[in-house]
């Protein structure tokens, strides 16, 4: 059975703060991505496409966690609490709106194998 996390977190950064909030969210990449768990934690900045024209937030993190264990554990590390205490709660953070979701790539009620354990 699949475990993995796929988490998608955007922001709507506050007037003319765009760049300066994809700065700040760049610095997270280095120490998230020596997590136990972390696959993938790349933040991205949208672009125009015309085959691409839904709704967005103009930054969003695209991550991939090995389970929920590891995606939840992320969540309490200080460093990112205290970004979004900082940067999405305070008055004076860049962000104005954030949205953190996450999914699953198994489908519901997956009739997953059962391993045998080997002992």
């Amino acid at each position: 059975m699949s475990k993995k996390v796929y988490c998608i977190a955007q922001f709507l950064p506050k007037e003319g703060k765009l760049n300066e909030l994809f700065k700040v969210l760049q610095a997270l990449e280095p120490n998230t991505l020596r997590e136990d768990g972390c696959i993938q934690y790349t933040v991205t900045r949208h672009i125009q496409s015309p085959f691409a024209e839904g709704e967005s937030y103009p930054i969003a993190f695209n991550e991939i966690w090995a389970d929920n264990e590891a995606f939840e554990a992320h969540c309490q590390r200080r460093e990112i609490q205290a970004f979004f205490e900082e940067q999405c709660v305070s008055e004076d953070g860049l962000v104005d709106k954030f949205n953190v979701s996450i999914y699953s790539d198994e489908p519901e009620n997956y009739d997953a194998p059962k391993l045998k354990s080997c002992c």
